[in-house]
């Protein structure tokens, strides 16, 4: 009941049994005949003016092109309310019969106009003149037949009876012309609810024709003569009204839109309806039986019936002409759609198939036979899984029972109605074909519902598919040696972990090599990119002649190879398996008639199988990864052409490596360091005629420290770079500040050159020339007064580059010096290209000169060589003073060391500048004389430096790996040694 309450059909209901109830009173004479006037007069009013309420209040709130028709049909009913509530008054009120000429019968009159003009407004325009031509013609053939029948039955005798006025002729026939004329508009004309509510029409249409209905009852003499209000034929008159006071609510229904699949969402051409074929017909046998009635009556023949049916002939002949000829016009625009489409389909390059629902096939395109190979005739007939690959057929299969019931869910559920210019559901299904030639061809095919079986638009897709398929290769395999890269490794590696994992043991079984080509890049640069190439080409096969068959060879790039081995192979093994695979590698190459060799460095990581389970392949195929790397550098850090394991050892020597180099970093930004200097004395004047700036790190303490680790991380990478500049920047701004001091003129001595001492890495590297050039600049120190030593020569290959930076920094004015001289790698050949102003021995061939023969042998050869080669000598280290006396005698020009001042912060250095002159040892290795030493003042923090006599070995950055502090504290966490304050 709630339901039913709540349901837009309720009032519907209601208003069917009003009807009901109204005719069974009117049926039985309502009891009374005072009542049965009342309801017929009183009755029919109210309904009439519900109607006309119901009418007019949707017209004043629903807009849109219907509004003004729902105003008239609400007027038109006000017409009838008022009527029947005039004859009434008449009948129940006053008692006296309705006069002639009352105010009802105009009111009753008014009726039809005002509907005729709703139903015009309601009414579908034709879009043609030939349409306006049929809609007259179908007009004039209803209203003209329903005359000539209604003539023939009574107008001709209520037009004979009447001889009085001729406005009470034309009053008797208007009532039954303009029902004629209403329902002729009813019945021909055509309603669509523009504004969705076709309900509303309908039910409006259907109660004027209830209502017109009951008027052409009226309109015969025989029922009019005896009509009385309150009987059975106010039923209709109360229906219409009811149903027209029903009529704006009822409940909206929307028919979807027709349209063409080809109009792209146009409304296709209308297409006559079998009622709208049939009712010019229908006129003509109602016009028809007028006549046959009016003749077989007896009486002759009106001249109104004759005219009326000789114009209802002719409109039926001129709409006969009209239909055939936009019959012609049909045929034609069908014609040219057909040969359109069929052009369509015969010229497209897809393959266009109709397939029973046995899958056989009674139609394939003429494509067919440039795409398959095939002649289409030859495959009508057939069975399209003949076609398809045994491999596909349950695929297909399975997507074609997919698609089928998706489409018959959706057309079975209530509420699914297709979106106007939606196009059907489809499917797409890849398979592979059988071509006539024999091959298998990938095809793509779009499936769509016909009539009881499918249609399918399929089209050749073997050069997409192929190409998809080389570009997933190329994506996880090296383009040169066809190797898996570094994402399918990657890929295969995490598959093994996660495989393992499923297993409780990741990680067992599993070994990551990285191999690198030693002496591969001298190939490149000797021989050529494309013999290199075609190294890598012979590397790659050899690797994978050497693994086993369920291992993973991959190119990383470059020189750079990875292999990846599973199975029950223990950490033996896979050490004899690298080392064949360094066999392979270091085996001679033979490109294009020429002997080529390289060697090979690995590095193997195991899988650790106490991660568990639960460990994240993604996670421990990196780490395996990155541990792998680093055993495979170390392997060319220790002399290359060699196997190395993976130990934590490794990770934990990377962890710290990176540490120092963030705090050299953060000690480079945040002013950490601090400079020292230590004299050059001329050994034959004991004369100081330069100084050396030396680096230290201060603590946090406050003590200089000289870590050994911390300034060799200085050597490598970018951290390495700002501290060289940090460096020059340093020493020439003291040097330019020492030069400027005021006092000079007046005794005060001569600034002395200040020598830097640099690794070949960093002078090297880009941007330290333009450094030198914008400090000497910014400080505003000449040229000449700064020295650029070179930490011992480095390996050969720089040696061209480190030749061409020296002679830019001389043609600058810069001094060039190398020290470290007798340690390290270099040869004499490199040493006499390059353009240096004199070299300096290094501590470890000064320090035995006073006890060993050979010490002394070699540094007298060192200092020859670089006499011969016209360059200036020096030594380092100086501490003892029979090293003084063995020098001089050797003819060595400068040193410096702990045997004349230990390194100087800046004041001791000014004070040490300004006595300018060191005393010197004798032959027997004493000094002299006794002279003041600068090592000797004393500092506010209270301590003294250790006299000439006292060995203490002051270590600079490229030396402090080789030796240790003989004096002072313990070093430290990072090997740092305490120098003390000055």
């Amino acid at each position: 009941m709630r339901r039913l309450l709540e349901s837009r059909t309720l009032p519907g209901l209601v208003l069917g049994a009003l009807c009901v109830a109204y005719a069974t009173g009117a049926a039985v004479g309502w009891g009374s005949r005072q009542l049965s006037v009342f309801m017929g007069d009183f009755g029919l009013a109210a309904a009439a003016l519900a109607a006309a309420l119901s009418c007019l209040v949707y017209g004043c709130t629903v807009g849109g092109h219907a509004r003004p028709a729902w105003l008239l049909f609400g007027l038109s009913s006000l017409m009838v309310a008022f009527g029947n509530g005039t004859w009434g008054w008449y009948e129940l009120v006053v008692r006296t019969p309705l006069p002639r000429d009352s105010l009802a019968e105009y009111a009753f009159l008014l009726f039809a106009p005002l509907a005729i003009t709703g139903v015009l407004v309601l009414a579908q325009r034709p879009r043609s003149a030939a349409g306006w031509l049929c809609l007259l013609l179908d007009g004039w053939l209803i209203a003209g037949s329903l005359f000539t029948l209604s003539w023939s039955l009574a107008l001709g005798r209520i037009a004979a009876g009447e001889d009085g006025s001729p406005l009470r002729l034309a009053l008797n026939l208007a009532y039954p012309v303009l029902d004629i004329l209403l329902v002729s508009l009813v019945v021909g004309l055509r309603f669509g609810g523009r504004d969705g509510n076709r309900a509303a029409v309908h039910t409006a249409m259907l109660a004027l024709a209830v209502t017109v209905l009951c008027d052409a009852l009226f309109t015969s003499p025989e029922l009019r003569s005896s009509y009385h209000s309150g009987e059975l034929l106010d039923a209709g008159w109360f229906s219409g009204s009811l149903l027209l006071a029903w009529a704006p609510w009822s409940p909206r229904w929307r028919r979807p839109l027709r349209e063409h699949p080809s109009a792209g969402g146009l409304p296709r051409r209308r297409v006559a309806t079998t009622f709208s074929a049939l009712t010019p017909y229908a006129a003509a046998a109602v016009c028809t039986a007028g006549i046959l009635y009016n003749a077989l009556g007896g009486r002759a023949l009106d001249r109104v019936v004759a005219a009326a049916a000789c114009t209802v002939g002719l409109a039926l002949i001129l709409r006969q002409g009209v239909m055939l000829l936009d019959n012609l016009s049909l045929a034609q625009e069908l014609a040219h759609k057909e040969a359109h489409f069929r052009s369509l389909v015969q010229g497209s390059s897809d393959v266009i198939m109709i397939a029973g629902a046995n899958g056989v096939l009674s139609y394939v395109s003429p494509a067919a036979l440039g795409v398959y190979g095939r002649d289409p005739e030859e495959l009508v007939g057939g069975n399209l899984l003949d076609l398809v690959h045994p491999e596909d057929v349950e695929r297909v299969l399975s997507e074609v029972r997919r698609y089928l019931a998706r489409v018959r869910l959706t057309a079975h559920r209530p509420t699914a109605r297709r979106a106007p210019g939606a196009a059907e559901p489809s499917a797409r299904v890849e398979c592979r074909i059988s071509s006539g030639g024999g091959e298998w061809l990938h095809v793509e095919s779009t499936v769509s519902r016909h009539r009881d079986g499918l249609l399918l638009n399929s089209r050749d897709v073997t050069e997409r598919v192929m190409l998809q398929a080389q570009l997933q290769h190329n994506a996880f395999h090296d383009p040169l040696t066809d190797l898996p890269n570094r994402a399918l490794f990657t890929q295969r590696l995490r598959a093994a972990l996660g495989a393992r994992g499923q297993q409780g043991d990741t990680g067992a079984g599993i070994a990551v090599l990285f191999l690198d080509l030693d002496g591969f890049k001298a190939v490149n640069d000797t021989a050529g990119h494309q013999v290199g190439d075609g190294l890598l080409v012979q590397a790659a096969r050899r690797l994978q002649g050497a693994v086993r068959c369920g291992d993973t060879v991959a190119r990383f790039g470059g020189d750079e190879f990875a292999a990846l081995v599973c199975g029950p192979l223990g950490r033996l093994q896979v050490q004899e398996l690298a080392e064949r695979l360094r066999i392979a590698l270091s085996e001679p190459y033979w490109i294009g008639g020429t002997e080529l060799g390289v060697a090979a460095s690995i590095g193997i990581a195991f899988g650790t199988p106490e991660r568990g389970a639960a460990a994240d392949p993604r996670a421990a195929a990196d780490e395996l990864m990155r541990n792998a790397d680093l055993a495979m550098y170390r392997a060319k850090s220790e002399g290359k052409g060699r196997v190395v394991l993976y130990t934590p050892a490794m990770r934990a020597d990377l962890e710290r490596r990176t540490e120092l180099e963030e705090r050299l970093r953060l000690a480079v930004r945040e002013g950490g360091f601090t400079l020292l200097h230590q004299p050059l004395v001329d050994l034959a004047s004991g004369t100081v005629t330069g100084v050396e700036a030396q680096p230290r790190w201060r603590s946090a303490g406050g003590l200089l420290l000289t870590p050994a680790e911390f300034l060799r991380s200085a050597e490598h990478g970018d951290a390495a770079t700002r501290f060289a500049r940090w460096l020059v920047h340093e020493a020439v701004a003291a040097a330019a500040a020492r030069r400027g001091l005021p006092g000079r003129g007046r005794g005060a001595p001569e600034p002395v050159p200040v020598a830097v001492r640099l690794s070949t890495e960093r002078l090297c590297s880009p941007g330290l020339y333009e450094t030198v050039a914008a400090a000497l600049r910014d400080a505003g120190l000449p040229a000449d007064e700064l020295v650029i030593e070179v930490a011992r020569m480095g390996p050969d290959s720089l040696a061209d580059e480190l030749g061409r930076r020296l002679a830019a920094l001389r043609r600058l004015g810069v001094s060039t010096w190398l020290a470290g001289y007798g340690a390290g790698s270099g040869s004499l050949g490199a040493l006499a290209r390059l353009p240096l102003d004199g070299l300096k021995l290094d501590r470890t061939l000064v320090q035995d000169l006073g006890e060993s023969p050979l010490g002394r042998t070699l540094a007298g050869h060192a200092l020859r060589l670089g006499r011969d080669l016209g360059m200036a000598t020096a030594a380092d280290g100086v501490d003892l003073p029979r090293q003084v006396a063995v020098l001089r005698e050797l003819g060595c020009g400068l040193a410096q060391g702990s045997a004349f001042a230990p390194p100087l912060d800046e004041p001791r250095l000014r004070r040490a500048l300004a006595r300018r002159d060191y005393p010197l040892p004798g032959p027997s290795g004493t000094f002299a004389a006794r002279r003041g030493h600068p090592a000797a003042d004393t500092r506010t923090s209270g301590r003294t430096d250790p006299g000439p006599g006292r060995v203490v070995h002051h270590h600079e950055g490229a030396d402090l790996p080789e030796h240790r502090a003989a004096t002072g504290p313990a070093g430290g966490p990072h090997g740092e040694t305490v120098i003390p304050p000055a």
